[in-house]
């Protein structure tokens, strides 16, 4: 018995020896690889990688930027969705510190009711959100400082997330370059404002266009002429308006500019609103020209455009008032909404809504030197109607409607190395100027120095009524003060791309980032072919149960006035047999509705016994068919 209870106790020692030795080296090997700063993203959508826009950002800091997390993580009150969020926020700023090294510094704060915390998110402009009536604000905002300047993102939005990184890397860009960037712009519009026209009744100065009015609280926006010679180099971004007939000299300072590393914006139209509205006040026996194009720029980059072609969509129509004061459905006033916008790109992600007008569209396949990045497309059942039959309603429209293959691309940015338009130096015209004022060798040397590629950015949109007050804006008037209510996102995307555009350009780069959350689609797919099937057979029987109280309300009409209250035996009959059948179709009804029920239900069990039974089984399965097999071969 002696030697048993000694086998025993040694069998029992020996296990929890080697239990204790197992705890030892994994107690050891977590110690070891914690000082080991090895990451892997193995998310699908590489949520926690930075782009190499942020990362080129992060690398070109001249002072650290000091970025505070300021979250009621201690709060009751706080929603665990909001909380889960603050965590990935965190994984992502741990990001930043992780590739930033010493010139990016995280701190975080929890700011509880009246303390020091809540007192410096309140300096900061961070805004509290009440998540109910008697419980405390939720603070949950990120600030940016570099040497004595701030920024902040006053509420950091789980519905922005796709836009977290560009917002995050903007507001340290912002910080750590306080400067207003300086915008060119040249324009055949009045969108900076314009005079009286001689031509007209005496009139108030025009107001500049609401989209440009706003571009002055960030930028310095500078009026150049139509016919500038060089673009000064303090000039960030240029935005061309309605090229229409631009002088070679002009073309010239634009193609220089943008080999010099200057980003561009171009708005051209087939059809401007704008500019046949504003025809009366210039020339009034006279209608405009009024298409745009950038010709010989557009060649030199490969893009082509039509400026006597606009884009006609039949699943983007606008409902308008047409010639008879009808209502009509417009296919070439383009309504886009999100499914025609580029989810993937930080300019394009968040816009729901746009209103384009006789837009016309691009086709560029792009080279090895540049890259295309489309950012507006029209639907698949999209195609180019003539410009001067789209004004004539949208029967004329639908009658010359020819479908296009693909989808058309209204909007598309351009980045890489692009080669001059004007491989034989400054234009002719230019010399000969040179050469009448006496200075033909200046002008020889000018036309050497010219710049024959370069690398830059160049947004090209083939629309300028999208930044016209009228599609934009609605103009409201509170006892004599005017306000604008934004009719759609026009003005956000217009915006967007000033920034990106003007900023640095490593933020043209930064790509839309994925979701954290992680829906079980198979299973919301299953769910709604149930729904649909349930809610064919609901809907059938709603209008049989519609019709059945439409044919009963008839009866009871057909009865005169003075035997209202008196029914005869076929109308008893009628009604008995009408009510019955009400009462069937309730019945199926509720039926129905349960069906839908059970078998959301039946799908939810299924599944949690697939995770909870299925898998362990399977996997007990493999262990035990593996030590079979390790048994009957030794």
């Amino acid at each position: 018995m002696s030697n048993v209870g000694s086998r025993s106790f040694w069998k029992i020692s020996g296990g929890v020896a080697g239990l204790l030795l197992l705890l030892a080296i994994l107690f050891a090997a977590n110690v070891i690889l914690s000082q080991v700063r090895l990451r892997l993203d193995l998310t699908a959508e590489r949520l926690y990688t930075l782009s190499p826009g942020t990362r080129s950002l992060l690398a070109k800091l001249e002072q650290p930027v000091t970025l505070k997390l300021f979250f009621n993580s201690s709060s009751p009150d706080a929603p665990v969705y909001l909380k889960n969020y603050a965590k990935q926020v965190e994984d992502l700023l741990r990001e930043y510190r992780q590739i930033g090294g010493r010139r990016v510094v995280i701190e975080t704060f929890d700011p509880k009711p009246d303390s020091d915390a809540e007192e410096w998110a309140q300096r900061y402009g961070l805004s509290g959100q009440s998540v109910n009536m008697f419980g405390s604000p939720i603070y949950f905002g990120l600030v940016a400082v570099a040497g004595n300047v701030e920024g902040s993102i006053p509420f950091l939005d789980p519905r922005m997330e796709r836009l977290l990184e560009y917002n995050i890397t903007r507001l340290i860009y912002r910080v750590a370059h306080p400067e207003k960037p300086v915008l060119g712009v040249i324009s055949t519009l009045p969108v900076l404002g314009a005079a009286p026209s001689p031509f007209g009744p005496p009139a108030q100065r025009q107001e500049p266009w609401l989209a440009f009015k706003d571009l002055r609280e960030d930028y310095t926006v500078r009026d150049l002429s139509t016919s500038v010679e060089q673009i000064p180099n303090d000039v960030a971004a240029l935005l061309v308006i309605h090229p229409k007939d631009l002088p070679e000299k002009t073309l010239y300072a634009i193609d220089q500019f943008v080999l010099r590393g200057g980003r561009l914006m171009v708005f051209v139209d087939p059809l401007s609103v704008a500019d046949l509205e504003s025809a009366p006040a210039q020339q009034p026996f006279m209608r405009p020209e009024s298409s745009s194009n950038l010709e010989k720029l557009f060649a030199a980059w490969g893009v082509q455009y039509d400026p006597a072609k606009v884009v006609a969509d039949l699943r983007a129509v606008t409902r308008l008032r047409g010639a008879n004061n009808q209502l009509e459905e417009s296919p070439v006033f383009l309504s886009l909404g999100p499914e025609h916008v580029s989810r993937e790109d930080a300019l394009t992600a968040q816009l729901e809504t746009l209103l384009l007008p006789f837009a016309g569209s691009f086709a560029c396949e792009g080279n090895q030197d540049l890259t295309v990045t489309p950012l507006i497309r029209s639907s698949a059942l999209a195609g180019r109607v003539d410009a001067m039959s789209a004004q004539f309603g949208a029967e004329a429209v639908r009658r010359g409607f020819k479908p296009e293959p693909l989808p058309l691309t209204i909007a598309m940015r351009l980045t890489g190395k692009f080669k001059t338009a004007f491989p034989d130096g400054k234009p002719k015209e230019e010399a000969a100027d040179k050469e009448k004022d006496g200075e033909p060798k200046e002008a020889a040397a000018s036309a050497g120095e010219s710049l024959k590629e370069g690398t830059s950015a160049v947004l090209l949109v083939a629309d300028t009524d999208l930044l016209y007050n009228r599609f934009c804006v609605e103009e409201l008037n509170f006892f004599g003060f005017k306000a604008h209510r934004p009719l759609n996102d026009n003005l956000n995307y217009f915006a967007n791309a000033a920034e990106q555009m003007a900023g640095s350009s490593d933020l043209i780069g930064i790509r839309s980032r994925g979701s954290f959350a992680r829906p079980f689609t198979r299973v919301d797919a299953l769910e709604e072919q149930a729904r649909q099937e349930w809610q064919a057979r609901e809907q059938a029987l709603m209008d049989s149960l519609q019709q059945t109280r439409q044919q009963l309300s008839q009866l009871e009409s057909q009865k005169e006035q003075n035997q209202r209250f008196i029914l005869s035996a076929e109308q008893k009959a009628a009604i008995t047999r009408f009510k019955q059948e009400e009462l069937r179709i309730n019945r199926e009804l509720k039926e129905v509705r349960k069906n839908l029920r059970r078998d959301m239900e039946r799908l939810g069990t299924k599944i949690k016994l697939i995770n909870i039974a299925l898998m362990p089984a399977l996997v007990s399965l493999a262990g035990l068919g593996y030590g079979l097999y390790r048994k009957r071969h030794g």
